[in-house]
């Protein structure tokens, strides 16, 4: 039973809002994920072959197994969520699903179209059990068009989106791991939530589709924009003598690397050469311009390696904010638990996994003057939660037993 002398826990913006899903890997349970962080309930269909993110545990030599032999990624696209073992093709399955379905406030699902409609999860047949259910749709290429119902991934995405070649390189580069699935999700959840808004406002019941390229062109925006209008190619070379020591990284002493940007140049650069003691290149026609912005890039950057390379990063990083400058650290993922700034805002936070033990996860990153929102739970594991489910949908202690004698759950 509840604590009765326990302090109050701060309510969550989606308290009350039920999401059914019916679907696998990333990109659109992940945008469910996130709406558990906001405190929907989400519950998460899994036939007994399950989702096949869950045997997904290695790329490219990187292992991320659990000690339970589970990818850790499944936990990524899963936390928050319960899970119940439905074969939804079976007679009796699919009127728990059906039931389910009644009292949902969203459906969401990454299956391709034939496969919905085989399985009668299709929007037309969804919206005939709940009228005023959001259903969630998410594909790799769009809902129209020739590669409608091509199956996708995150890399296919970067690649048919020009994205593969965001980092100037002559080859195209993908970015690890998963970047443009969690966009995805987070476009997803964005979604989902304006159609929730929809409803409550206007009245208005839909779909809304979701895919891989919509969302990495629309991540792309100012790329596509400048493209399209200029003719220009925004995919920058990262080659560091191509730009200015106030938009670039430097080594430092330890072997830890700071990064600036600074627009406009001009502003910043007497403060940067007289934080550097450089300040002889203020008068060098060579290395500043009438308007006293930085010149002859390769020159320069090749004098400030210098520079940099006598003191430590966080030394230099102290120094540069302290005169209003715009450096920061260069950071390995695995610095950011112990980083005091990513602590104190929230932006990584400990979590008690029932597997790993403490560990730090992201933390929410949107500031609620009155609510809160985070990982509550971790991902389930396969059937964990079928009986409470089914119980809660009305179902006895002999109806449930019937069910699992019959294969409809597991």
């Amino acid at each position: 039973m509840p604590d009765p002398n326990a302090a109050p826990q701060p309510s969550r913006p989606l308290d009350g809002i039920r999401v059914v899903e019916y679907a696998t890997f990333h990109a659109g349970p992940g945008g469910n994920a996130i709406l558990g962080d906001l405190g929907a309930d989400v519950i998460k269909i899994e036939r007994s072959s399950a989702d096949p993110l869950r045997f997904w545990t290695s790329v490219a030599g990187l292992d991320f197994r659990m000690p339970n032999d589970q990818g850790i990624v499944f936990e990524a696209a899963n936390r928050n969520k319960r899970g119940i073992c439905l074969d939804i093709t079976h007679k009796k399955g699919r009127g728990v699903l059906e039931r389910l379905l009644a009292g949902a406030d969203v459906f969401l699902t990454n299956l391709r179209g034939p496969t919905r409609e085989k399985l009668g999860i299709d929007y037309a047949t969804i919206r005939r059990i709940n009228p005023g259910i959001i259903y969630a749709s998410v594909s790799g290429y769009g809902p129209r068009g020739p590669m409608k119902n091509a199956g996708g991934y995150d890399p296919l995405g970067q690649a048919i989106s020009g994205m593969a070649y965001v980092t100037g390189t002559q080859k195209p580069e993908l970015m690890h791991l998963g970047l443009l699935d969690q966009a995805a999700a987070i476009t997803v959840s964005h979604a989902v939530l304006t159609a929730l808004l929809a409803r409550e406002r206007q009245g208005i019941s839909q779909e809304v589709h979701v895919s891989l390229y919509g969302t990495a062109l629309w991540l792309q925006y100012i790329n596509l924009l400048m493209s399209g209008t200029l003719g220009a190619d925004p995919c920058v070379s990262e080659d560091r003598t191509h730009h200015s020591p106030l938009r670039n990284t430097f080594c430092c002493r330890d072997g830890k690397w700071i990064l600036g940007a600074h627009h406009p140049e001009e502003k910043y650069w007497a403060d940067f050469c007289e934080v550097t003691g450089q300040v002889e290149l203020l008068s060098n026609p060579r290395f500043t311009s009438d308007a006293g912005a930085p010149m002859d890039f390769a020159a320069l950057n090749q004098i400030f390696d210098a520079v940099f390379a006598t003191r430590t990063r966080d030394r230099w990083v102290a120094l540069l904010q302290q005169r209003g400058l715009m450096f920061c650290p260069v950071q390995h993922i695995s610095e950011v638990p112990e980083d005091p700034q990513a602590g104190e805002n929230g932006y990584s936070v400990p979590f008690a996994h029932p597997v790993l033990g403490e560990v730090p996860v992201p933390g929410y990153p949107i500031h609620f003057s009155a609510q809160t929102a985070g990982t509550t739970a971790a991902a389930p594991q396969i059937g964990e939660h079928t009986d409470e489910i089914l119980a809660e949908s009305g179902y006895t202690a002999d109806e449930i037993a019937s069910l699992r004698e019959s294969g409809a759950v597991k």
